[in-house]
C-alpha cells in the first residue's frame, strides 16, 4: 500500500481534478500509469477472488447445516475486503485506501480473537493479551512504510499464522495442516506484494494482482481451519 523505489518507472500522485487531497489519485502500484478508473485492470478484477472465497466460506457453514454468527462474520469481512480493495484499485484515493486497509485489519483481529477463545480455549484475559500482542506488532509495522514496499505491516500476520499453525498441527486439531498451508501461501503472497514495484520494467502489470489471488486462498484456508474446529468443539 505504500510507494517505494527500486526499479520502478517514473511515477507520481496524479491530480484527479479535485481540490481536496481526499480525492487525489494515489499511484502506488506498478500497473497504474495514470488517474483513470480502469488504470489497474489486473489489480481491480482479481478482487473477484475474494467474493469466491466468501462464498466458499459460507458453504462450510451451509454444509454443516449451521452457518452461525461466526461464519456470517467471516463472510461479511471477506466481502468487505474484496469490496474495499476493488474500490481502491478502481479509484485509488486516500478515502478508498482506508476502505481497502481497514477490513483486512478487522478480519485479522476477529480471527485472532475467535481462534484464541474458541479453538485454543484461552480465557478472556489470555485472548485479550494475544489480541493486544498482534495489534501492537501490526501497528509497529506501519511505522516503516518504506520497508519492503510497505509489506512490513503484514509481518505480524505472517508471524501469528505460523505460530497458530504450529499449535493447530501439534494439538492435532481437525485438518491440522490448514493454517501452515495458509502461512506458506501468505509468505509467498507478501513476497509478491513486496517486489511489485521492483519488477515494473520487466513485467509492467506488476505482481500485486497475485497478492489478491493468493490472499483469497489464505482467507479461505484460515476461515476453514477455524470453522471446522468450532463445529467439532461444540
Amino acid at each position: 500500500m505504500f510507494a517505494a523505489g527500486g526499479g520502478r518507472r517514473d511515477k507520481k500522485i496524479y491530480a484527479s481534478g479535485y481540490t481536496s487531497e481526499v480525492m487525489e489519485t494515489l499511484d502506488l502500484y506498478c500497473e497504474r500509469l495514470g488517474p483513470g478508473v480502469w488504470a489497474e485492470p489486473f489489480n481491480a478484477s482479481t478482487n473477484l477472488a475474494f467474493f469466491l472465497a466468501a462464498w466458499a466460506v459460507w458453504r462450510i457453514g451451509a454444509d454443516a447445516r449451521r452457518p452461525g454468527l461466526d461464519t456470517g462474520l467471516l463472510v461479511l469481512l471477506i466481502v468487505a475486503i474484496g469490496t474495499g480493495s476493488a474500490l481502491f484499485h478502481v479509484f485509488a484515493t486516500p478515502a478508498t485506501r482506508v476502505a481497502d486497509e481497514l477490513p483486512i485489519l478487522v478480519f485479522q483481529l476477529c480471527f485472532v480473537w475467535l481462534y484464541g477463545r474458541r479453538v485454543i480455549r484461552l480465557g478472556r484475559y489470555g485472548a485479550l493479551a494475544l489480541l493486544a500482542a498482534f495489534f501492537v506488532l501490526a501497528m509497529a509495522g506501519r511505522q516503516f512504510p518504506q520497508v519492503l514496499n510497505g509489506s512490513l505491516v503484514y509481518a505480524a500476520a505472517v508471524a501469528f499464522i505460523v505460530g497458530l499453525g504450529a499449535y493447530h498441527a501439534l494439538a492435532r486439531r481437525r485438518e491440522p495442516w490448514l493454517l501452515l498451508w495458509a502461512a506458506a501461501l501468505l509468505g509467498i503472497s507478501v513476497a509478491l506484494r513486496t517486489v511489485d514495484n521492483a519488477l515494473c520494467d520487466a513485467f509492467p502489470p506488476g505482481t500485486h494482482f497475485l497478492w489478491h489471488l493468493l490472499n483469497a486462498v489464505v482467507l479461505y484456508l484460515a476461515s476453514r481451519a477455524l470453522l471446522v474446529n468450532l463445529a467439532s468443539l461444540r
